[in-house]
């Protein structure tokens, strides 16, 4: 990767930094590199790249960023791009980020915003990092939940600002289409959140890809400018937390279309605005979410420390909602069974239900929760059973969750139904394996959803056996004219 122009000054912050860690320019280089891979980069750093970095070369793309994650290991401590002595790095590798202050949250989020609904299609195949989970849900965990949110003067911010050391300076952009930094009133936030149930609504009816792109150009255009305009505490955290909702959303739906890389980092933004919001519940819910994917691309152990790290952040106090309870057993139970571990998978499927069997009618529940019920429970301990081939009890669950969840769900719906044809066809019945795969297969070619082909794709797979069987030859016939 080609080194930008020299300036022939010393970065003193950066060849501080190395000299607290420890490394060798040599070491430094390799671990870069080695992250660099973890992220599917292809970078050739060596000794003489981090001397060239010492004398003032800025590095360009997304090493800035690798090098802080590798100083923020070895250190422990947050070590932001601007901490390194280098200009600005590219919101699209800050987002993984679990940034110091909720401004500098805005400027990551924002950023990421403007670059995704600019059509900025490098962020969609961006790798997925396992290892730039644990930073985030480790600062969460320990973040304080009462830092002051509320802006009097956001004046200051207006414009092109010259960086704060250690903070990142992501452009800030005035937005022509309505007054400049509003005053925040109740009625912006209430628009946040209806527009929040919308997308929710053509997500789970139509898949993520249907209106992500709307959904990021309305967080760009109506919730940045929100965040930098004038609002006190109390209504700053429901801001913050309305804009949290909107962030996972767009990480879902990004999930949901294979853009798994730039999913994780509007995960680690909208777990960044919980805190701000001072709704640590609610940050479960995000790392959840996180965990969902996590078990979903393989990763078992990560999504088992997400769960607990969830659990230990909501605790058993005040806020921990049976439903809730419910939800991070659950989470943990995908984990453990992702892994293969079928006994700590029953454990905590145990615990879920009991958990979800103590909610009583007129319990509070958060809006956000209401979604999770005994149908829920039962698609999630289908997808555990499926994991760990216990096929039965597999099909069991599966038929349990399609009886019981409304016909809003369809995404949820259409997964279940693909579960329990991969149950059936482990079972041995084939032609009624087959019939349901055909049936899921078309529901799925008329829903943007990459997620519901990715199941298709895996039932397939699993009927590569039986391809000059019958029903296995109806079935290709079925739907090879899908698109």
């Amino acid at each position: 990767m080609a080194e930008g122009p020299a300036e022939r000054v010393v970065n003193w912050l950066l060849a501080g930094l190395i000299g607290e860690a420890g490394f060798s320019n040599a070491e430094l280089a390799r671990r870069v590199g080695q992250l660099g891979r973890e992220h599917g980069l292809d970078l050739r750093y060596d000794k003489t790249s981090v001397t060239r970095w010492l004398r003032g070369q800025q590095p360009r793309g997304a090493t800035p960023a690798l090098i802080g994650e590798v100083l923020t290991r070895r250190l422990g401590r947050s070590v932001p791009t601007q901490a390194l002595g280098f200009g600005v790095c590219s919101p699209v590798y800050a987002g993984l980020e679990f940034a110091e202050t909720h401004g500098q949250a805005v400027d990551i989020a924002s950023g990421l915003w403007r670059e995704d609904s600019g059509g900025n299609t490098a962020l969609a195949k961006i790798a997925f990092a396992p290892s730039g989970l644990v930073v985030p849900s480790r600062d969460w965990l320990i973040g304080r939940a009462n830092e002051p949110v509320g802006r009097a003067d956001p004046a200051r911010t207006a414009g092109l600002q010259v960086p704060e050391q250690g903070k990142p300076s992501v452009p800030v952009q005035r937005h022509t289409g309505r007054a400049a930094w509003p005053r925040v009133m109740g009625g912006d936030i209430t628009a946040l959140c209806s527009a929040g149930d919308l997308f929710h609504a053509l997500d789970q009816t139509y898949g993520g890809g249907h209106a992500r792109q709307a959904l990021v150009s309305y967080l760009a255009h109506e919730a940045e400018p929100l965040l930098r305009g004038t609002y006190g505490e109390v209504t700053g955290r429901r801001l913050f937390a309305a804009v949290a909702d909107l962030t996972r959303l767009a990480g879902w739906t990004a999930y949901d279309t294979a853009a798994h890389g730039l999913a994780q980092r509007y995960f680690v933004q909208a777990l960044r605005f919980t805190q701000a919001a001072g709704d640590r519940v609610y940050g479960c819910y995000v790392l959840v979410t996180m965990s969902s994917q996590a078990s979903y691309l393989g990763h078992g152990r990560e999504a088992v420390q997400l769960a607990r790290v969830a659990q230990q952040g909501v605790g058993a106090g005040a806020g921990a909602q049976p439903v809730v309870q419910a939800m991070l057993h659950s989470a943990e139970a995908r984990g453990h069974a992702a892994c293969g571990d079928g006994r700590a998978c029953a454990a905590s499927m145990v615990r879920a239900e009991r958990a979800l069997g103590a909610v009583r009618p007129g319990d509070e529940v958060p809006y956000w929760a209401r979604f999770y019920d005994e149908g829920q429970l039962a698609g999630e301990f289908a997808h555990c059973h499926r994991d760990l081939h216990q096929y039965r009890a597999c099909a069991q669950q599966a038929e349990r969750s399609l009886r019981l969840r409304a016909p809003g769900y369809a995404r949820s719906r259409l997964l279940s139904r693909l579960v329990l044809a991969t149950a059936r066809l482990g079972l041995g019945d084939l032609e009624q394996a087959c019939a349901m795969g055909a049936a899921a297969a078309r529901q799925a070619a008329e829903m943007r959803s990459a997620r519901a082909v990715d199941y298709v794709r895996a039932f397939e797979r699993r009927l590569g056996p039986y391809h000059d069987t019958a029903a296995a030859r109806e079935y290709h016939d079925q739907v090879a004219t899908l698109p």
